[in-house]
C-alpha cells in the first residue's frame, strides 16, 4: 500500500550527480518501495536532466545551492567541492511529509529498506571513519521549518568541523553517539564500498547482508570504465580496487545500463541538443562518465556495437540479469580476489592497504613463509 506522506530524499547539485541519483532511484523502484521519491536539484540541472528525474521520481524540487565556501576544513579532507553538500539542509523544508529518509546520490539500494521508517529523527548509521560520527550520507529525519531555520543559524555562528555537511550535522545532533542507541542504524544501511575493513572476518560474515552501499570518496561509479558485453568494470589503474568495489560497482552499472540508459536515451529524443553535451558517448563495448565532463567518448572504435543494444529485450529477460548480479554478491563480493600477481603488484596492493587476510595473507600463510626462510 502506497505511503504518500512519506518519502526518500536525495539531491543532485549538477548533470553528473543526476547520474547517481537516477540510479538510486530506480534501485528504489526496483526493490518495491511503497515510499514517495523526492529529488533536490539547483539551477545547474539542465532540462533535459530533469526530464530524466521526473520519470523516476514523484517529486522534483528546485532549492537554491547552499556553500559552506569553508575551504579550510574542505582541505582535510582533500574534498573542496563537498562545501555545497550543505544544500542537503533544503530537505527539511519538504513539510507536505512526516517523516522522510535522505540517502546521497552515490549510494545504491540492494533490498526493500521501507523498515527505516520505523526510526525517529535524527537515525543514522556510524562513519567508518569514525564511529562516534554519523555519516550523513543516509539519514531518517522529520521536514521541519524550525529546524531548517535552527540548522541555517548554527551553520552561520558555528559553521562545520569539516566544511562540510556531515560535520555540522554532527554538531547539531550532537547526542547521537551517547543518548539514544534506537537512533544508530546498523552498518549495512550505510557500508562504504571503498574502505579496507581492517576487522576482515566481519565483513566476511556481515557483508553478505548489506542493504545500502555508498561509494565514498573522490571516485564515483560514473568515473569508472564499464563494459556491457561482460558486465564488468574495467580498472583505470591509477589505483587498485579490492573485490569488494568492484562487485559493488558492477551492480551501479548493471542498473545503469539496464534502466537508466534507456531511460536517458528516450528523454534525448524529445529534447533540446544540449543534451549531448550532458549524456555519456556510450558508443563502443566501453563507457565512462567523468566528472564534470559527461560527455567523455569510448577509446574503443566507433564502429562497435551500441551499449544500448546490450540491454534486456524483454522484462523478463531484464529482471533475470538482475536477480543473477544480485544474487552474486554474497559470493562475489567478500570471496578473495583469485588473481595472480606479480611481486612488485602484489607490494603496491599492500602499501595501499588491500590486504587478502582470508587467503594468501592469512597470518597461517604468513607464518609458514617466515618458517622457510628461516628454515
Amino acid at each position: 500500500m502506497p505511503v504518500t506522506d512519506q518519502a526518500f530524499v536525495t539531491l543532485a547539485t549538477n548533470d553528473v550527480y543526476c547520474h547517481g541519483a537516477l540510479v538510486l532511484g530506480q534501485s528504489l523502484r526496483n526493490h518495491k518501495t511503497s515510499r514517495r521519491l523526492a529529488v533536490l536539484i539547483t539551477s545547474q540541472v539542465s532540462s533535459a536532466m530533469r526530464a530524466a528525474l521526473n520519470t523516476i521520481f514523484d517529486t522534483v524540487v528546485d532549492v537554491n545551492e547552499i556553500d559552506s565556501n569553508d575551504s579550510m576544513h574542505l582541505a582535510l579532507l582533500e574534498r573542496l567541492e563537498l562545501g555545497v553538500t550543505f544544500t542537503k539542509l533544503h530537505c527539511w523544508t519538504l513539510t507536505q511529509y512526516s517523516k522522510c529518509v535522505f540517502m546521497d546520490a552515490d549510494t545504491l539500494v540492494l533490498c526493500n529498506i521501507d523498515e527505516l521508517f520505523d526510526r525517529e529523527e535524527l537515525s543514522a548509521a556510524p562513519d567508518s571513519g569514525w564511529p562516534d560520527c554519523f555519516n550523513s550520507g543516509v539519514f531518517v529525519f522529520k521536514p521541519s521549518l524550525k529546524t531548517y531555520n535552527l540548522l541555517l543559524q548554527f551553520a552561520n555562528e558555528h559553521g562545520s568541523f569539516d566544511g562540510a555537511d556531515q560535520g555540522l550535522l554532527n554538531s547539531f545532533f550532537n547526542n547521537w553517539a551517547t543518548t539514544d542507541i534506537n537512533k544508530h542504524l546498523p552498518f549495512l544501511y550505510n557500508l562504504s564500498s571503498s574502505v579496507v575493513y581492517t576487522y576482515a572476518p566481519a565483513f566476511q560474515y556481515f557483508g553478505k547482508d548489506a542493504k545500502v552501499v555508498h561509494f565514498l570518496g573522490p571516485s564515483k561509479p560514473w568515473n569508472y570504465k564499464y563494459n556491457p558485453q561482460t558486465r564488468t568494470v574495467i580498472e583505470d589503474g591509477s589505483s587498485s580496487l579490492s573485490n569488494s568495489q568492484l562487485c559493488f560497482l558492477q551492480l551501479w552499472w548493471t542498473t545503469y545500463s539496464s534502466d537508466v540508459l534507456p531511460l536517458l536515451e528516450k528523454t534525448q529524443e524529445s529534447s533540446e541538443p544540449q543534451i549531448q553535451r550532458e549524456e555519456p558517448n556510450l558508443s563502443g563495448d566501453e563507457s565512462k562518465l567523468e566528472r564534470g565532463n559527461p560527455a567523455t567518448s569510448s577509446s574503443l572504435p566507433a564502429n562497435e556495437e551500441h551499449v544500448s543494444e546490450t540491454v534486456a529485450n524483454s522484462p523478463d529477460e531484464l529482471f533475470a540479469k538482475k536477480d543473477d548480479v544480485t544474487s552474486s554478491v554474497s559470493e562475489l563480493c567478500i570471496q578473495p580476489n583469485p588473481e595472480v600477481l606479480s611481486a612488485e603488484d602484489e607490494r603496491r596492493k599492500w602499501e595501499e592497504g588491500h590486504i587478502d587476510y582470508l587467503g594468501k595473507d592469512a597470518f597461517e600463510n604468513i607464518k609458514k613463509k617466515l618458517d622457510s626462510f628461516l628454515l
